[in-house]
């Protein structure tokens, strides 16, 4: 039995990581080494949603999570809630409202676990303050270009780098304009706004 150690992992990393692994060898048994309730609850679902049994010990606030396959694997597909494209449609450098330092850590985790899911978005057009994710200096560089490479068009407002003076520094992707912009997200099937 292989032991995953994410005691030192923050979130999304120990969901993603051990994903990886039930779905690498499916049917195998994995104990999983967490170091907060958070991380046990979030494990503890993704292994029961994969068909998967979960046993829980505690030692000192850390927890030990056995997963064992209880024969009703469940195979992780993709589904398409409607026909067409999936649209990303990012408006600013934060996810959600509050603080704002929280915000930018919550949408780079976020598009750093796209890189992992099942499937990618087919576009991500990049308006307004998002612009700025995509140039020159940007910690979502790595991510973004692993993204691209992997096939999602990554396209940021031509008149959105012009107003803040950055057209000339984008590092990723291509610049697009709002009457594309308009078109891909009617064209769409799904569009996910950030």
């Amino acid at each position: 039995m292989k032991t995953l150690d994410c005691r030192t992992w923050q979130c999304p990393t120990p969901v993603i990581e051990t994903r990886k692994l039930l779905l690498a060898e499916p049917g195998n048994s994995l104990t999983v080494l967490v170091a907060d309730s958070s991380a046990r609850e979030n494990v503890s679902r993704l292994a029961q949603s994969l068909g998967y049994e979960v046993a829980t010990d505690e030692t000192n606030g850390s927890y030990t999570l056995h997963l064992t396959c209880s024969g009703s694997h469940a195979v992780a597909t993709a589904t398409s809630a409607a026909p067409g494209k999936t649209v990303l449609f990012v408006t600013g450098e934060t996810l959600g409202s509050g603080s704002d330092e929280l915000g930018h850590i919550l949408l780079k985790n976020f598009l750093m676990t796209l890189i992992d899911a099942t499937t990618h978005p087919d576009t991500i057009l990049f308006v307004n303050g998002g612009v700025k994710l995509t140039v020159t200096g940007s910690d979502l560089l790595s991510t973004l270009n692993t993204l691209s490479s992997n096939g999602v068009d990554i396209a940021s407002c031509g008149l959105c780098l012009e107003f803040y003076g950055i057209k000339d520094q984008l590092a990723v992707g291509r610049i697009g304009n709002l009457l594309e912009t308009v078109e891909t997200l009617h064209q769409a099937g799904r569009v996910i706004r950030l």
